[in-house]
């Protein structure tokens, strides 16, 4: 995989209008200023609630959205930049789409074939090279046999497989799938994964995926969650030290602002709301909630049981010069070195 970025959003915001019964409108901020970085030939997964902004996020990347705020570049291109006609060329050229619901993308009175074919004519392709190019792409997903069937006669996961070498028939650098395997069995699905990963490593394709399956993190290289509109955490494959397999690691994100995202059943646990105590140690920064905001939620809930506690916040602005000091800190930090007898000298 080439570890140079194939898509940088930075700070990306977006907002969205809507409209209401009495004439009005009012904002709804899907995007509040995310970061992320995905390096041309990974293939990521997005995870995250209902309205959490990742599906806004695909549009974004796929130039069905523009970026109200801050960037968003696919390869060297500033997608909030780009004039209309060159946004179409970018969508026609750049990036492929695969959807939850596979007949989004198929005409059912068409053969395999023929929906394969019909994008390819649509581009400009005539002739004996279009027929032979579907064929390819049937071949890539492993559908040749079924090539003259139409979509009724086509099970649910081999639709998806047609709709798949649709998406690649512009051959684009990026695909973007929404929920693929969403209304599919897990067997099925896994076929699914199986057949993207396939396309990742043999055509070294970039693939972003967005899922509600909290097991993707089996299939792709990273997955990123999303909440409230901005990166919660990152889950990591990692070899293992001794071994050839590897493992998952959770980490939270920092973003540029310094604003570190805390699980909210952590705070929950250690009954933090809005504010909290950040102290250096040796081992790194210490988040707590305050001694004295902590004694006194305890009085004012035991004194005043019906009054409302203050909504909890999941989100907390690390100082930056905290986090210069604790790396100078621990660039100084050396291991303590122990006797036979296991004390420290």
């Amino acid at each position: 995989m080439n570890t140079e970025p194939l898509i940088i959003c930075e700070n990306l915001v977006k907002i969205y209008h809507l409209s209401q019964e009495n004439g009005g409108s009012v904002e709804v901020q899907a995007l509040q200023g995310m970061d992320i970085t995905v390096a041309e030939g990974e293939m990521l997964g997005i995870v995250g609630a209902s309205g959490s902004g990742k599906s806004t996020l695909l549009n974004v990347l796929g130039g069905l959205d523009r970026p109200t705020g801050g960037r968003a570049l696919v390869g060297n291109q500033d997608l909030g930049q780009l004039s209309p006609t060159a946004l179409d060329q970018y969508r026609r050229k750049t990036v492929g789409f695969v959807w939850q619901q596979a007949t989004r993308n198929l005409i059912p009175y068409l053969t395999a074939l023929e929906n394969i074919e019909l994008p390819l004519t649509l581009s400009g392709q005539v002739g004996k090279s279009t027929r032979q190019r579907a064929r390819e792409l049937l071949d890539l997903v492993d559908l040749r046999e079924r090539r003259d069937h139409r979509l009724d006669e086509l099970s649910g996961g081999e639709q998806q497989r047609v709709a798949i070498a649709i998406a690649l028939a512009n051959s684009p650098k990026l695909l973007l799938a929404d929920e693929p395997t969403g209304e599919l069995d897990t067997v099925t699905a896994q076929t699914i994964y199986d057949l993207l990963r396939h396309l990742n490593k043999q055509l070294g394709l970039t693939i972003v995926i967005v899922s509600h399956d909290p097991g993707i993190a089996r299939h792709v290289d990273r997955v990123v969650a999303v909440r409230d509109g901005k990166l919660a955490s990152e889950t990591l494959r990692v070899q293992k030290a001794d071994s050839e397999e590897n493992h998952l690691v959770e980490l939270a994100v920092v973003d540029a602002a310094g604003r570190l995202q805390i699980p909210r059943e952590y705070l929950e646990q250690f009954n933090i709301h809005h504010r909290v105590q950040v102290e250096l140690t040796g081992n790194g920064i210490l988040i707590r909630p305050p001694e004295r905001e902590h004694h006194s939620h305890d009085h004012a809930s035991a004194s005043s049981p019906g009054e409302q506690e203050p909504a909890a916040l999941d989100s907390i602005e690390v100082p930056s010069s905290l986090l210069r000091v604790w790396q100078s800190l621990k660039s100084r930090l050396k291991p303590s070195s122990k006797n036979h007898n296991g004390d420290e000298q």
